[in-house]
Formats: structure tokens, C-alpha cells, sequence
């Protein structure tokens, strides 16, 4: 390994522990704002904080551009900003209710499912996907019986108590059911991000994707909720670090530290997130996991991992458009 890639990694890792803690940061905020209310104000922090990385990583403007395609990249930025935003949108704030019935760790799990999910989802764009990721997924599956069907929750405190839908014979967490809408809505999201993000400035997509969230969620804040300044000063260190740090700082740190790694080593790191929700729930939170729970957090861990093992494609004679 060199030099640059043991840096890029160790920023990686950083940026990993930092989306981990975050899953601690929205639990605690709600304890003084509601759902929509923290999402808002965390995007609207996330959009201003990357104004000055816009800024720091802008590009040369070419001096025979033409402005017709100036503008259609422009349009294109703005259309695929509103689209990932509203995505983000209906991701984030399932996630932040699903927190309110279930614990960070088990929140952090669940969501990083999307890893299993996006190539799944892939297949409709005729997209390849691998025997690893059957098997991830397969392993998701166990995981997820064990961490939602099979737990009661343990001794865990919510920000409110646990509330179970009766599908069937089986007894679901609202909480978890949630998530795992949450980490659909999140494969979906990644998806455009892929789509559109290619076409247009990382950060500017970003930037927008997070202030069109805000105003979405902005919107429900007012429709649903109270909101008060009050409220929301209290619950200002929360709030600061979710759209500041885990937004803004976060997301450059990725930016960053992708550019010297493997895709899929770079996935491995950062799906450790997951596991530091569960560290930092304990270590901050006080939270514990059931046996059941741990198990569930193991087997979805590893199907995590599996999915994200490169493979060597099959010989063939006319191998085609990859």
C-alpha cells in the first residue's frame, strides 16, 4: 500500500466514524425536535457548509466552451439535484422516525443495507450482478430475520417506546420496518446520485441535493410539527454535527479519499459505519443488543463484505459492453 492510498483509507475510516456517531446525534435530537424539524435544519447546515468546498474545488472554466452545453450541464445539475434531494428527502426522515422506535445500532444496520440492495436493483437497468451478491443478499435476509422478526428490542430505551405492526404471524418494529423502507429509498437515491453525478460537479449535486431535501422537509416541518427556536437551539449540538460534520465535512472527506482507492475497498471501509453506530449507541447511549440482535448485526456485516467482493468475470469469446 502506498503512502497516498494508507492516507486516503485512514480519511475513509474517518469519514466511516463520523456517519456511525451521526445515527447517535439524530437520536439525541430528538429528544428536543421532531423528525422533520431535525432533518430540515441538518440539510439546510449540510447545503451552506458545502458552499465553501464548491468553492475549493471548482473547475477551470474552458475558454471555447460552448454555451449551449453550459447550460444544459446547468439544467441538468438543477434537475438532478431536485431528483436526488427528493429521494434524500423520503430516505432521510423514514430513517429519522425509524430511529425514534428502535435503536442507533440496529438503525445503522438496517440502512447500510442499501449496499445489498442497489445491485439488486441494478438488474432492471440490465445491470450484472454477481453470485456474491446473491449470497449477500441471502445473508441480509437471515440477518434481518434475527435483527427484526426474532428481537424484541431488549433493554434498549427509544426515544419512544417500541411500537409492532402484527404482519401475519409475524410481529414487526415499526422502527425497523422503517428502515428497511428507508434503506430502499436510500438504493434508489444512490442510484440517481450515480446517474447524475457523473454529468455534473460532485459537490454542486451535493449541494443542492441537500438544500432541496431541506425545503421538502421544511414543508412537512410546518405542516406537521411545531417547530420553535427554542427547541431547536437545545438541540443545537445534535443538529451542528449531523449537517455539519456527517453532511458537509463527511462528504469531502469521501471525496477526497476516493480517488486513490479501489471502489470496493473504499466501500468496505466506509460500510463500517454500521458497526460504529453499534459501538458509539453503546459507548454514548448506553444501548445494549440482544443475542439475537448481535447475530443479526454479524450476519449482515458479512453480507455487507460478500457483496462488495470483486469478481473475476467469465471467459468468453466476445465479452461485449462490460
Amino acid at each position: 500500500m502506498t503512502r497516498k492510498q494508507l492516507v486516503s483509507s485512514l480519511l475513509l475510516l474517518l469519514t466511516a466514524i463520523i456517519w456511525g456517531v451521526a445515527f447517535v446525534a439524530q437520536s439525541v435530537g430528538m429528544e428536543y425536535v421532531g423528525p422533520l424539524t431535525f432533518s430540515a435544519t441538518r440539510s439546510f447546515i449540510g447545503s451552506v457548509v458545502l458552499l465553501p468546498v464548491i468553492y475549493l474545488f471548482r473547475g477551470k472554466t474552458k475558454a471555447a466552451e460552448n454555451p449551449e452545453e453550459k447550460q444544459q450541464r446547468r439544467r441538468t445539475l438543477i434537475v438532478g439535484g431536485v431528483v436526488c434531494g427528493t429521494l434524500l428527502a423520503i430516505a432521510t426522515n423514514l430513517q429519522q422516525f425509524g430511529i425514534l422506535y428502535t435503536s442507533t445500532g440496529k438503525s445503522g444496520f438496517i440502512t447500510a443495507c442499501y449496499i445489498v440492495i442497489v445491485p439488486v436493483l441494478g438488474l432492471f437497468l440490465h445491470k450484472k450482478v454477481g453470485s456474491f451478491v446473491w449470497m449477500g443478499v441471502l445473508i441480509a435476509l437471515v440477518g434481518m430475520y434475527f435483527l427484526c422478526i426474532l428481537s424484541e428490542g431488549g433493554n434498549v430505551e427509544t426515544t419512544l417506546p417500541p411500537a409492532y405492526l402484527q404482519i401475519g404471524s409475524l410481529s414487526v418494529n415499526l422502527g425497523d420496518l422503517l428502515l428497511i423502507l428507508c434503506s430502499v429509498a436510500f438504493s434508489f437515491q444512490i442510484m440517481a446520485v450515480d446517474h447524475f453525478s457523473p454529468l455534473v460537479s460532485g459537490v454542486q449535486l451535493s449541494c443542492i441535493q441537500f438544500l432541496t431535501c431541506g425545503v421538502l422537509s421544511a414543508i412537512g416541518m410546518f405542516l406537521f410539527e411545531k417547530p420553535d427556536i427554542h427547541s431547536i437551539l437545545q438541540a443545537w449540538m445534535p443538529i451542528l454535527y449531523a449537517g455539519a460534520l456527517s453532511s458537509g465535512v463527511a462528504y469531502t472527506l469521501q471525496i477526497v479519499g476516493q480517488k486513490n482507492l479501489n471502489p470496493t475497498v473504499a466501500s468496505l471501509i466506509m460500510s463500517l459505519e454500521s458497526t460504529v453506530s453499534v459501538l458509539a449507541g453503546w459507548l454514548i447511549l448506553g444501548q445494549q443488543l440482544s443475542v439475537y440482535e448481535i447475530i443479526g448485526c454479524i450476519l449482515i456485516f458479512c453480507a455487507l463484505v460478500l457483496a462488495q467482493i470483486p469478481q473475476k468475470p467469465r471467459r468468453r469469446a466476445d465479452t461485449g459492453k462490460p
